[in-house]
């Protein structure tokens, strides 16, 4: 399975979907997939990184979770992921690494995401890898 993500018609909210042969690939796909419901990010430069842990019981709890950092960078510190890496810790859960750059690096495109809504929250594997699908609050 290749790498991939697409927006999809949604009303109202935006609603990603993403495919990667990889649990945590899979991850970093939404992510972009989330980023470029709202910015441009193609003439943009990394300019700072941001790295955090999580621990989640269920695969759509990480997804979750990574999405949400996503939200809280936007409205605490300005700034954008435009890489995503996510890796299993060396005890438990994920570490994820974000290269970001600021919002003002970055041409904005559509409304910027509040929350990522549960409902209709999907994330598993099948036969040629993982896939996901969530819906974000703009």
């Amino acid at each position: 399975m290749h790498r991939g993500h697409r927006s999809v018609p949604h009303t109202a909210d935006a609603r990603i979907e993403a495919w990667a042969p990889t649990r945590e690939a899979c991850v970093a796909e939404a992510v972009t997939a989330m980023v470029e419901t709202f910015a441009d990010t193609s003439a943009a430069r990394p300019t700072d990184s941001a790295s955090f842990e999580v621990t989640a019981d269920t695969d759509e709890d990480l997804l979750v979770a990574v999405l949400d950092e996503v939200v809280y960078l936007l409205d605490t510190a300005d700034v954008i992921p435009l890489t995503t890496r996510v890796e299993p810790a060396l005890e438990e859960g994920y570490d994820v690494h974000f290269e970001v750059a600021g919002t003002g690096e970055v041409e904005l495109v559509g409304a910027v995401p509040k929350a990522v809504s549960l409902h209709g929250l999907r994330f598993e594997q099948g036969p040629d890898g993982w896939s996901c699908t969530a819906t974000l609050d703009v």
